[in-house]
């Protein structure tokens, strides 16, 4: 028996519905997958972000400006306080002016002390989130997805960002990034439904990312560029009516004129920004002069292409390349000026037909422009920190015109996934190395030596890790190198950094015994130097030893005369005006030395003895003297054998001659224990006093 046949026409109503009911959840069944994938691929970059930067949380500090942004900055290590919070804000920190990054650094030293793990871990954090907001902004501007992932992935692992995550100096790099790409994500809100207040908030983060690193100053260059690309504005006029007079009469001005002044409030913080750090910049021992502008000018346009070369084949990285002074070749500056002009022409002509390359090519070039060299500032030729937010520009071009030039393959789905894992795991590989020269500064110097010719710089702060570690034959063997190589640059320019080597190399001479050759350096250093406070403090010190006492007043002074707030210095002046018998203007010295150190422990025992053991009753102050001894006492664990013989000293000026007593037993044995029998002999004497119930006057 057949089957009846089936009868088509109408479908029927409950289908009818189905089918209804199916289109209406697409789109949220769509954006749910679409969440779900964003998450996905976020998790990724984190997960590759870390995988690279992860091991430096095991590093240490690197001596490269770490000391003078960290570890030897008091304000900082102190951690956050009301004073470090006013200085950040009223005060230059390495010659710059970033409060927010300064207060970075105070709240790591507040969570984590000196432990650089910590601090390396915030760097890596920050990195990370502004890996993410770009991955974000990106695809919220453009929404194109992978191209997106791939711009925000080669941006979190590229070899030339190691320097600006595993370099602690650098927080500023990576902070003003996250403040880049959150004023990026106000500005889309902003573009999409324009307000004062959205506008404001831009203008606000902005702001903060200038307080972070004056580098962006170009940013709102750069939201030219985007609203050319990809946001389209050049194109078509607002059709939407704001509640603020001054957009809609923003809205009604010529499309390129309107856009311009949009920009104009953020123009006038980029400018405030540059002459705050242009000001922050002037002190006297950190003024450069000038190289000639066109060796500037040839290193710069030579600089540009390095980068990119770099960015294509990331090897021989090093954390400092020399200045190549005159010594570029002719050849080479013009073809890399004919270069930078034919690209920039050729993005010009392709406008329309590829408006990213434009944006992507100027996004690189004006981003550089602060950096790259115009305005000298260092000793280096170029720097792999200063492509950090530039080279955004040139991974646009790459991502969306690989896309485009592909869009005719007919494996174009296979074949670019594979291209693109290819490439983002040879980074991964070549940036896990480099961050591994990142552990000390041994490993980073010796490092930049092999990769580098004629690194006079590299030299100098190897040479100082040897001294650190009194590894004098090394660092002695260092410091000569370096200057070999700076005898051949006589320039001005180099006189700073030439004063600082024979000022190292003078530390190590008089640390092995060699006072005479030291003096012969420090006075090379001062000669090149007049206002090298550090100079004046040690050649001071060297003479001190050598008996030289109105000689090493005389450096002393004058190291004071350029930096008032070295208490070391006070400290010092303090004991040379001491043994010439001058009791009370060392008084004064000590006192300084405390208003400025309150707690160098030197100065408290000091004063201390002076206010216990003075032949003069105006001077003596047994209460004072009991108060600062203690101190010292408490600063040395105890172990310290002239802090204890200070304090009891105090304690028989005040009449306790029992505890007087204990303390200069413990001092006794410390000194015999030290093998110090003159101390030991002195402190015998002493405690026969002390039972006599007779102060040490």
């Amino acid at each position: 028996m057949r089957s009846p046949r089936r009868i088509h026409g109408r479908p029927s109503a409950s289908r009818t519905s189905r089918r209804k009911n199916a289109a209406s959840r697409a789109p949220g069944a769509r954006q749910k997958n679409l969440a779900r994938r964003v998450f996905y691929l976020s998790f990724l970059l984190v997960a590759i972000t870390w995988t690279v930067f992860g091991q430096t949380l095991g590093h240490d500090f690197v001596n490269f400006d770490d000391h003078v942004y960290v570890y030897d900055n008091p304000m900082v290590a102190r951690g956050l306080t009301f004073e470090g919070l006013v200085s950040a804000f009223t005060h230059s920190h390495a010659r710059n002016w970033h409060p927010l990054t300064t207060i970075t650094h105070m709240l790591d030293c507040q969570l984590y002390g000196l432990k650089a793990g910590g601090h390396h871990f915030t760097s890596v954090f920050w990195h990370t989130i502004a890996v993410l907001l770009l991955f974000l902004v990106l695809r919220k501007m453009t929404g194109a997805f992978w191209r997106s992932a791939f711009v925000a992935a080669v941006f979190a692992i590229h070899p030339l960002h190691v320097e600006s995550v595993a370099w602690v100096a650098e927080r500023k790099d990576v902070l003003s990034a996250v403040f880049f790409m959150l004023t990026l994500v106000a500005y889309v809100r902003y573009v999409e439904a324009k307000s004062v207040a959205r506008y404001l908030l831009v203008t606000l983060i902005f702001a903060f990312g200038l307080m972070s690193k004056p580098m962006i100053v170009t940013l709102p260059f750069v939201l030219l560029l985007l609203d050319y690309w990809p946001l389209r504005r050049f194109e078509t006029r607002s059709s939407t009516r704001s509640k603020s007079k001054i957009i809609n009469w923003l809205d009604g001005q010529p499309i390129p004129l309107r856009l311009f002044l949009e920009k104009i409030p953020l123009l006038a913080l980029s400018l405030a920004s540059c002459a705050v750090t242009l000001l922050a910049s002037n002190q006297p021992i950190g003024s450069i002069e000038q190289l000639p502008f066109t060796w500037r000018a040839a290193n710069a346009l030579t600089s540009c292409i390095d980068y990119m070369g770099k960015m294509l084949w990331p090897t021989r990285l090093a954390v400092f390349y020399p200045h190549p002074n005159d010594q570029l070749p002719f050849w080479k500056v013009t073809i890399a000026l004919i270069f930078l002009l034919a690209a920039t022409l050729t993005s010009v002509v392709m406008r329309k037909k590829r408006p990213y390359v434009l944006t992507g090519w100027l996004w690189y070039l004006g981003m550089l422009v602060p950096v790259i060299g115009l305005v000298q500032v260092g000793e280096q030729a170029r720097a792999d920190r200063y492509t950090y937010l530039p080279q955004i520009g040139l991974y646009l071009v790459i991502a969306w015109a690989v896309a485009d030039l592909t869009a005719s393959w007919h494996r174009r789905r296979e074949l670019l996934p594979i291209a693109a894992t290819i490439t983002i795991a040879a980074l991964i590989w070549c940036a896990t190395v480099q961050a591994s020269y990142w552990k000390n500064s041994e490993s980073l110097w010796t490092h930049t030596l092999a990769m580098t010719a004629n690194n006079d710089f590299a030299h100098n702060n190897l040479g100082f890790v040897y001294l650190r570690r009194a590894e004098l034959d090394k660092a002695i063997s260092h410091f000569e190198a370096a200057l070999n190589i700076r005898s051949t640059k006589p320039q001005a320019h180099y006189n700073l950094g030439t004063a600082l080597v024979h000022n190292n190399l003078g530390n190590a001479l008089a640390r092995k015994g060699l006072a005479n050759e030291a003096i012969v350096h420090y006075q090379e250093a001062i000669k090149l130097r007049p206002d090298y406070a550090d100079a004046h403090y040690n050649f001071g010190s060297v003479l001190f030893q050598q008996g030289e006492i109105d000689e090493a007043i005389t450096h002393w002074q004058k190291d004071l005369e350029i930096q008032p707030g070295d208490a070391n210095a006070h400290t010092n002046l303090g004991n040379a005006l001491l043994q010439k018998g001058l009791t009370g203007e060392a008084v004064v010295q000590y006192q300084r030395a405390l208003e400025i150190a309150p707690q160098d422990a030197q100065a408290q025992n000091n004063l201390a003895w002076i206010l216990a053991t003075s032949s003069d009753p105006y001077i003596r102050n047994a209460a004072k003297a009991v108060d600062l001894a203690q101190q010292a006492v408490d600063a040395s664990r105890g172990r310290n054998a002239a802090c204890l013989r200070t304090l009891a000293a105090a304690y028989a000026e005040s009449d306790r001659f029992s505890e007087a007593i204990d303390a200069a037993e413990r001092s006794r044995q410390l000194a015999v224990a030290e093998g110090n029998s003159g101390l030991a002999n002195d402190l015998e004497k002493e405690i026969a006093l002390y039972r006599a119930r007779i102060p040490r006057r």
